[in-house]
């Protein structure tokens, strides 16, 4: 394991620094502007299905495009920062986001679509390892409580902008979407500013003598398997998450004959719920452990996913807003729970977890779109209402916070 980055030698628990308010509010906010101009896309997608006539697997390879430069990118950037951290790369990565907002709005053909939806992800691979990093470091130790408050941030983004497609997509159509380049101009000042702290931070760890880094307990093997099993969770909670921000509308729509913006506010009550159940995660993680809190979120929620598809629209919006708060609290805790399982490689982790998010959704989207194309978007719903059964896995995490004390 390379624990040789002075950002990350000092143990967790021996912190006796403070949390860096300003600048996690800072990263969060970034967050939430970041994934904010991300849930433009699915949202518009009734829209681009009207416009340009594309059924639902082309919807599906939309959002896979956008996944897979996601997802393929952030490990290598988490992996490359881990050694050479680059405060400045936030802005960049923002960059790459308004250009592909740009795209998006003039798009006159699908091909051109597709390429919008890379440059999103491009911008995303970059933002997420590296933010995830500043907010460990600004985290002073509560590392559950920063990743949930920088969690809730692009969850609270994710939920807003359906509601913005809603309220100005819908009326003034594709072209407005340019509109929004102005949030990713605000993200990127303030992600300026956070680099700024960031690169301060860093000349003062190399002027410090390093701690001795927090060694493993655990064999590589006994890692590898955990490893393997958080991925697992993972998938089973992105792929399911896919089947609602990708085509809840389109159920909401077909099932319950709900107009467009109707369905958008639905996906936006979901959404919300999401960004609130991102909170309980991280802090409940810090005082119970990431295992327990890891195990009722995933499994926890099967219940609820399999009553979903045989409800009346009351009992639809009441279950996806306490599946929406139940599966939420899992990232948080998975994440933090695997940067204990590997210490010292922050950027590594986050960019693989945070990468399969997006790769498993894109996926996810492109595989459930098939699905609705050959049998009914309904169909999907009742396919998908047993992933979280994988939750069961949870049972062979090892128990970190007990080995150690």
């Amino acid at each position: 394991m390379d624990t040789k980055s002075p950002a990350f030698a000092a143990p967790a628990r021996t912190s006796i620094e403070r949390v860096t308010v300003p600048i996690l509010a800072a990263i969060s906010v970034s967050h939430l502007l970041n994934d904010l101009i991300q849930s433009l896309l699915p949202a518009i997608y009734p829209i681009l299905k009207a416009n340009f006539r594309l059924d639902f697997g082309q919807i599906g390879l939309l959002t896979l495009t956008f996944q897979l430069t996601a997802s393929l990118l952030q490990p290598l950037v988490g992996i490359y920062t881990d050694r050479k951290p680059q405060p400045f790369s936030l802005v960049v990565g923002m960059g790459f986001t308004l250009v592909g907002l740009l795209t998006l709005s003039r798009a006159g053909s699908y091909p051109l679509l597709l390429l919008g939806a890379a440059l999103v992800g491009m911008g995303s691979s970059v933002f997420h390892p590296e933010s995830s990093r500043v907010a460990r470091m600004a985290s002073g130790g509560r590392h559950g409580l920063a990743q949930s408050v920088f969690q809730v941030g692009g969850n609270a983004g994710s939920a807003l902008g359906p509601l913005l497609a809603a309220f100005i997509v819908v009326p003034f159509g594709q072209a407005s979407i340019a509109w929004f380049s102005g949030v990713a101009l605000i993200a990127m000042m303030i992600l300026f500013n956070v680099g700024c702290w960031y690169r301060a931070r860093l000349a003062d760890l190399k002027a410090k003598p390093r701690a001795a880094a927090t060694a493993s307990i655990l064999s590589r093997k006994r890692i590898a398997v955990s490893i393997a099993i958080l991925m697992l969770l993972v998938f089973s909670k992105n792929f399911y998450t896919a089947s609602i921000s990708s085509y809840f509308t389109f159920y909401l729509i077909s099932k319950f004959q709900l107009s467009v913006q109707e369905a958008q506010i639905h996906l936006f009550v979901f959404l919300g719920a999401v960004a609130a159940g991102t909170v309980i995660g991280g802090p409940v993680g810090d005082r119970i452990g990431r295992r327990y809190v890891i195990w009722i979120s995933i499994l926890g929620v099967l219940p609820f996913t399999l009553l979903l598809p045989y409800v009346s629209l009351f009992w639809t919006t009441v279950l996806s807003v306490v599946i929406g708060l139940v599966l939420a609290s899992a990232f948080s805790a998975i994440l933090v729970y695997a940067t204990e399982l590997v210490p010292g490689r922050v950027g590594m982790i986050a960019g693989l977890f945070f990468g399969l998010s997006f790769g498993m959704g894109g996926l996810g989207a492109a595989v459930l779109g098939e699905l609705a194309d050959l049998t009914s978007v309904e169909t999907v719903y009742k396919v998908v209402s047993f992933l979280p059964a994988i939750g069961l896995l949870t049972y062979f995490l090892p128990k970190i916070e007990k080995a150690r004390a």
